[in-house]
C-alpha cells in the first residue's frame, strides 16, 4: 500500500536544534509517521521540555534527548555514539541547527562571519559525516539537510546566512556524490518565510509582514505544519529513488520574479 511508504515506525531519527522552531515541529511530525525520535540542543533544560511537549502531543511516541554541541567535532562523535548505544543507530538525521544574524557587511565582524558558517553549515558537514560513517556502514539512511529560500536567493543584512544556506545546497549534492552509491538519500528542504517564535517579530512587523506576503504568490506566510509532509517524504521509503535535491517549501517564493 502506498500509505506504508511514508511509515517510519522502527526508525530512529536525530533532529539537530529541535528543542523548538522548524526543529522542533519536524521531530513532532516524524514522531506521529513511528520514527523514534531524539531531539538535540545545547539548552539540556529547553530540549528536556521538548521531549515532555511531544510525548504530550503525540501519545505513544518515543522521544529521548542527546545534548550536545554540534559544532564541537568531540561532542558529535560521542554524542553520536550515545544515540547508537541507546537505539541502535541513526535512520534519519535531519540537520536543522542554525542561526541568522543580521548586519551589512561593511560593519560584519570576520568572527561573526565565522560564528554563523560554523554553525549554518560546517555543523551539517560534522554531524552529517559522523552519522553517515554507519549509515554507509548498513547500507541504508536518510540525511535531510534544512536549506532556505536564501539558498537560492539574497537580501541585505545576511550575507553570512546566505552564504552558509547556499554553501548547504552544494553540499547535500556533494555528500549525495559520495554516499548514494552506498543506499543512501540525501536531500534538502528550503522553507520560505515560516512564522515561529524566532519570528515573532517580523510577522508583527506590518511592513515586513507585507513584504512577505506580496512577495510570495500564496500570500501568506508558511507555517511550520507546512513543513511536516515534506520531511516523512524525505524519510520515508517514498523517498526511494530522491537524492541531491532541494524541496524549497516556499508558497512559491523563489518560482517568480
Amino acid at each position: 500500500m502506498v500509505s506504508e511508504l511514508f511509515d517510519l515506525t522502527g526508525r530512529v531519527a536525530l533532529v539537530t536544534g529541535s528543542s523548538r522552531g522548524i526543529g522542533n515541529a519536524v521531530a513532532n511530525g516524524l514522531a506521529e509517521a513511528g520514527a523514534t525520535v531524539v531531539l538535540n540542543g545545547r539548552d539540556r533544560q529547553r530540549a528536556a521540555e521538548a521531549r515532555d511537549a511531544l510525548r504530550a502531543a503525540v501519545p505513544g511516541a518515543e522521544c529521548d534527548v542527546v545534548c550536545f554541541d554540534v559544532t564541537a567535532e568531540t561532542e558529535v562523535v560521542e554524542g553520536v555514539a550515545e544515540i547508537a548505544d541507546r537505539h541502535g543507530g541513526i535512520d534519519v538525521l535531519v540537520n536543522n541547527a542554525g542561526f541568522q544574524h543580521r548586519e551589512s557587511m561593511f560593519d560584519l565582524s570576520v568572527e561573526r562571519w565565522e560564528e554563523v558558517l560554523r554553525t549554518d553549515l560546517t555543523s551539517a558537514f560534522l554531524v552529517g559525516r559522523t552519522v553517515a560513517r554507519d549509515m554507509v556502514r548498513r547500507g541504508s539512511g536518510r540525511i535531510i539537510n534544512i536549506c532556505s529560500v536564501q539558498t537560492e536567493l539574497a537580501r541585505p543584512s545576511i550575507a553570512p546566512y546566505t552564504a552558509a544556506k547556499g554553501g548547504l545546497r552544494n553540499l547535500t549534492r556533494a555528500m549525495t556524490a559520495e554516499w548514494a552509491g552506498s543506499g543512501l538519500q540525501i536531500n534538502g528542504i528550503a522553507p520560505g518565510y515560516i512564522a515561529t517564535e524566532l519570528t515573532s517579530a517580523l510577522v508583527a512587523d506590518p511592513e515586513f509582514s507585507g513584504w512577505v506576503t506580496g512577495r510570495t504568490p500564496a500570500g501568506r506566510w508558511g507555517s511550520t505544519d507546512d513543513l511536516l509532509g515534506p520531511a516523512v517524504f524525505l524519510a520515508s521509503d517514498a523517498a526511494s529513488f530522491v537524492n541531491g535535491q532541494i524541496l524549497f517549501v516556499d508558497g512559491g517564493m523563489t518560482a517568480v520574479v
